[in-house]
């Protein structure tokens, strides 16, 4: 599938936020989002309620190479929905993060996510939460541990540098100061 010829949301106005999980990334979109800016939500949280919803197995406790393969089309349904929004969108991951996901689950990453990635750019600056013990809490969908939840922010660093991305770290701050940060960056 395509860009759409008259999209009006261009890659450099689709602004991912990444990290390991319990790091605060979806609470500071919520958070964006009732300030009106626009987001797509995350891949992972929504497949597994499908999947336990469904008795699926593509989860990541379960059938991790289907559960990539959702995700991975996931991100892409948003990243071409991004498109006829207009104005800067907000992404609560991106593809990159399929491949990250893939090498912290010791998966092998096949050439189509490598492709997906280079061609469904996002915006040069990605958003990065650090790892934030005092804020972690694990839930239904969200079983790692603090331990590997610094292990998937370590290689989602690693995943979006390699991809030529520049890192913007997030201040371990509330969530209104988090606001402000992303909302001064975006306005430069």
């Amino acid at each position: 599938m395509m860009q759409s010829k008259n999209a009006t949301t261009p890659p450099e106005q689709r602004f991912v936020i990444t990290g390991g999980p319990g790091s605060g990334k979806s609470s500071l979109l919520e958070a964006l989002a009732t300030e009106g800016l626009m987001h797509m939500p995350e891949a992972g949280r929504d497949i597994i309620q499908s999947q336990v919803a469904i008795s699926g197995d593509a989860l990541p406790w379960g059938n991790r190479e289907a559960f990539a393969e959702l995700m991975l089309s996931w991100e892409l349904r948003s990243w071409h929905e991004a498109a006829e929004i207009g104005g800067p969108v907000l992404f609560d991951r991106g593809v990159p993060d399929v491949i990250g996901y893939r090498r912290v689950s010791g998966l092998s990453v096949p050439g189509h996510a490598r492709r997906a990635a280079e061609r469904f750019r996002y915006a040069e600056t990605v958003f990065v939460a650090p790892p934030w013990e005092a804020i972690f809490a694990g839930d239904a969908e969200r079983k790692q541990s603090f331990v590997e939840a610094f292990a998937t922010w370590e290689i989602m660093v690693a995943t979006y540098t390699e991809l030529g991305y520049t890192l913007v770290e997030l201040p371990r701050a509330s969530i209104a100061e988090r606001v402000a940060f992303v909302r001064d960056r975006l306005e430069r």
